[in-house]
């Protein structure tokens, strides 16, 4: 019998498993590192260890660190989460060698299926050894790991070998292990999935499919079950191909079997030895709780026969510190608050106040709405976004919330490719026009007024604010009877310092206001308040190349200096963000000037990484472009 378990992972997962574990009576057990040492996780767990260091290397995909502290703090089980150390065989020995249970599948099993060139092999599928222009386009993926990283589509056969060792490089730092493969790239596919549940006992669950189409860089976004609109024969034949692939490890534990679907076939993809991000919306179907299901099976009881009966219809959105306007940039800064309305499941490893890093994933949240269908849990998952309070760095909700009611996703005719042919429409900005009075009118709320009132009217008070990257001025009047806004078809009805409600030609609409310092939250919009008379800020020479994110530097091209000629495209600086490598590259033909930074350094938003003199065309100040490695260490994303 289990009585402490120690979670070797970190953020949202952690705190899903200690839940499980506190219904049921178990101790819990967190390990952190120093930039993880006031995080959620490491408060909720009743014990806490510290892993000395920040960089996962160092702490999280430490083995034999999470070991010694599973021992040291007396736990009997080890449970890995996903990502990190989830999938490594040699960690699964490690902690059964220690005497400790070990929550996930045999070393064995994990082996098998780690590499996904050797799960092929055992589901009869080859790689692609030499590529020709007529097997593009191909995917690029790495052997081990997941989340997209060591992942390339390569279109042109003259970008395949940038693209392999891109690929090593990258799997080779996520994982420990840079071996790549080449397989074809499936177009207009669905991403198809079956959870998988095995004992000991010789038997196994395929617990229905989920479709996780939507994506970016190859990482999940929004996921729902069952996967819509299949078919009966389809459906069958993944859950008989997911079961197979189990029976051929002799898996034991919670796991997915990946697939791509085209055109009425199904593509094996992989095996995930590991329990999924994207879990919960299986778990709110069938009425489980896979967690609880795992522990049971790590202390050798049978599954209690046939599954339970799939009911309804579960999605799932990842809320994500990122701007997909500006190619998903992850974001940075205090998380002031995180309020979901009731309904719906919030999972989450954050609180209010809590900080976001730049070592570790930018998803806050994940949130699950059940409904008795497909349209009614779309619906409700869609409202309980919009209405959410998200205050603090820019997030991915307003996509998440256009996504869910796209007509595309709707109907259930999406593909992997859906970001691709509608990013641009769904990150158009949509600001409501009177966020900014609603601001204005709570700021000047309680202030001061004339001494008495003149027959002479006062000047108008003007403000300004920035919002979703444009410049708003606002003007109104104090008047006896409160405030008078400028511009016809807006009356003022109340004003207070967090609630103000105009009445917009003839409609009531209400504007819950919250300040932290600049930035203002106004019901879904973010604004910046502007001074009147701005301050002179520092200006850059024309060609330089900011830092679009605070992060490390973790390469410079080999053989650039100052004085140096660049090709417009060229790379000149990795910058590594919350464990996704963004290339920052010359905007235009001409020669590198400055080169101020070097590898290991730490920047901020907006710090000086180059400036390319460009001798073609005028150059530009801003924010330097980056092309983004795929990647995030911490699931199957």
């Amino acid at each position: 019998m289990i009585t402490s378990v120690l979670v070797a992972n970190r953020g949202e997962i952690a705190c899903r498993i200690f839940r499980t574990c506190r219904e049921l009576g178990i101790r819990t057990v967190a390990v952190h590192s120093d930039a993880d040492g006031n995080a959620l996780h490491a408060r909720v767990a009743d014990e806490a260890v510290r892993l000395p260091g920040a960089a996962p290397a160092e702490t999280y995909l430490r083995g034999d660190l999470i070991v010694k502290a599973a021992l040291a703090a007396g736990a009997d089980a080890v449970h890995p989460g996903y990502g990190f150390l989830s999938e490594n065989a040699a960690f699964a020995r490690a902690v059964t060698d220690a005497g400790l249970v070990w929550i996930g599948p045999p070393a064995s099993a994990i082996e098998a299926m780690a590499s996904k060139t050797r799960a092929k092999e055992l589901m009869g599928i080859e790689p692609l050894k030499d590529v020709t222009e007529a097997d593009l386009p191909v995917l690029v993926k790495a052997a081990a790991g997941g989340g997209g990283r060591g992942m390339r589509i390569v279109r042109r056969l003259a970008d395949l070998d940038a693209a392999l060792e891109g690929a090593r490089a990258e799997a080779a730092s996520a994982f420990g292990d840079g071996e790549v493969f080449v397989e074809p790239y499936v177009e207009h596919g669905r991403h198809v999935e079956v959870q998988i549940l095995a004992d000991a006992h010789g038997t196994v669950w395929a617990l229905g499919t989920r479709d996780c189409s939507l994506q970016r860089r190859h990482q999940k976004v929004i996921e729902e079950a069952p996967a819509p609109g299949l078919g009966a024969g389809l459906e069958r034949e993944l859950h008989a191909l997911a079961v197979r692939a189990a029976r051929a490890v002799s898996y034991v534990g919670a796991g997915t079997v990946e697939f791509l679907v085209a055109d009425g076939r199904a593509h094996f993809l992989e095996m995930n030895t590991r329990l999924q991000v994207e879990h919960p919306v299986t778990e709110e179907v069938f009425g489980l709780d896979l967690v609880a299901e795992q522990i049971r099976v790590a202390e050798g009881h049978p599954l209690a026969g046939e599954p339970p009966r799939a009911r309804g219809h579960a999605i799932e959105a990842r809320l994500y510190a990122e701007d997909p306007a500006r190619d998903w940039a992850p974001q940075t800064g205090t998380l002031h608050r995180l309020a979901v309305p009731g309904g719906v499941r919030l999972d989450t490893g954050y609180t209010d106040g809590d900080t976001i890093g730049v070592h570790y994933d930018p998803m806050l949240a994940k949130v699950v709405a059940h409904a008795a269908t497909r349209a009614e849990a779309l619906r409700k998952l869609a409202g309980a976004l919009e209405r959410a309070a998200v205050h603090g760095p820019v997030t991915n909700r307003d996509l998440l919330v256009r996504s869910l009611r796209h007509e595309e996703f709707t109907a259930a005719r999406m593909d992997t490719g859906f970001y691709d042919r509608h990013l641009a429409a769904l990150t158009a900005p949509a600001p409501d026009p009177h966020a900014p009075l609603a601001v204005a009118l709570a700021d000047a709320h309680g202030r001061s007024r004339f001494g008495g009132w003149r027959n002479v009217p006062s000047g108008p008070q003007v403000k300004r604010y920035r919002m979703a990257g444009e410049e708003h001025e606002v003007r109104y009047r104090h008047t006896r009877d409160g405030y008078e806004p400028e511009g016809a078809g807006v009356r003022v009805v109340q004003a207070g310092p967090h609630l103000v409600v105009l009445d917009v030609d003839g409609v009531r609409r209400r504007y819950e206001v919250a300040r932290y310092g600049t930035d203002v939250h106004v019901n879904a919009d973010r604004l910046t308040a502007l001074p009147r008379f701005p301050d002179p800020t520092a200006q850059h020479a024309p060609g330089s190349l900011l830092a679009p994110m605070p992060g490390t530097v973790v390469r410079v091209a080999e053989g650039l200096v100052t004085g140096s000629s660049v090709e417009a495209g060229e790379p000149i600086v990795w910058l590594e963000a919350m464990k996704m490598q963004h290339v920052i590259s010359a905007p235009a033909t001409g020669v590198l000037t400055e080169l101020p930074v070097t590898p290991g350094q730490q920047v901020q938003v907006g710090a000086l990484l180059a400036v390319v003199e460009q001798s073609d065309l005028e150059g530009a100040r801003g924010t330097a472009r980056a092309t983004t490695d795929d990647g995030q260490p911490e699931g199957d994303r």
